[in-house]
């Protein structure tokens, strides 16, 4: 079953689906919590970043050189991503192959990072996220959510740490999956290239939306953090509103 058809296969009449944004930098715990999230109000989790990242791995299997934007337009012309819920993370369709374990790994976050700067890309991929998300009833994450690609969004969390701490947690997740020995240094090197990447590029650049819930989860655990972040879709949405 698709996203789609799983948001208006459950729909109620007259029921309002709303959508939460939480956008962030790298390392932030976004996917995290947008997962959370999405479980306790009964939405649909989509992963933006999984998106760009599935694109990036389609890039390196053709050989295409990262900073070619007319090769990467053409190369996305003929790009079907598609994301489909899981039990703990979303699926992810690229031209109808399941990819989903084949993008977590740094060459493929770095390639993504990089794709990611192109407007003509950024462009294609804010269509793609609109679609997904145009019925509502879902969390969606990434770096331009609020700002860009929905920013009437009924609820907008920008999600945001020390880049010391949002390194450890990173280098801490690689050591879980088995990935090859990095240093944590080296890790936070590689986020603050990806900030200074972000924060700058001239189409997009990753900043809070101006109505945006700044949250900074530097002091916190993941239960402090996700427990804030509930708080916070609680307070923006009215009592007498369903959130599904």
């Amino acid at each position: 079953m698709s996203g789609e058809e799983s948001r208006t296969g459950s729909r109620e009449p007259g029921r309002r689906l709303i959508i939460i944004a939480i956008d962030g930098p790298a390392g932030a715990g976004k996917s995290t919590i947008a997962r959370r999230l999405a479980r306790h109000f009964g939405l649909l989790n989509l992963e933006t970043g999984a998106m760009y990242r599935a694109f990036a791995l389609k890039a390196l299997r053709a050989g295409l050189p990262l900073d070619d934007s007319l090769a990467l337009e053409r190369l996305a012309a003929e790009t079907a991503i598609r994301l489909e819920p899981g039990d703990e993370e979303n699926r992810v369709l690229l031209d109808g192959e399941d990819i989903t374990g084949l993008i977590r790994n740094q060459t493929v976050t770095d390639a993504a990072s990089r794709v990611s700067v192109f407007p003509a890309i950024r462009a294609w991929m804010v269509r793609l996220q609109q679609r997904l998300g145009a019925s509502g009833g879902v969390v969606m994450e990434g770096r331009d959510i609020g700002t860009v690609v929905f920013p009437k969004a009924d609820v907008k969390i920008f999600l945001d740490a020390a880049p010391e701490v949002r390194g450890q947690r990173r280098f801490d997740q690689l050591g879980q999956k088995g990935a090859p020995a990095v240093q944590p240094e080296e890790v936070i090197r590689d986020l603050r290239a990806r900030d200074e990447r972000d924060r700058n590029r001239a189409d997009s650049p990753l900043r809070p939306a101006a109505d945006a819930v700044l949250l900074d989860s530097t002091e916190m655990t993941l239960e402090e953090a996700v427990r804030a972040a509930q708080a916070i879709v609680e307070a923006k949405l009215k009592p007498s509103e369903p959130v599904s």
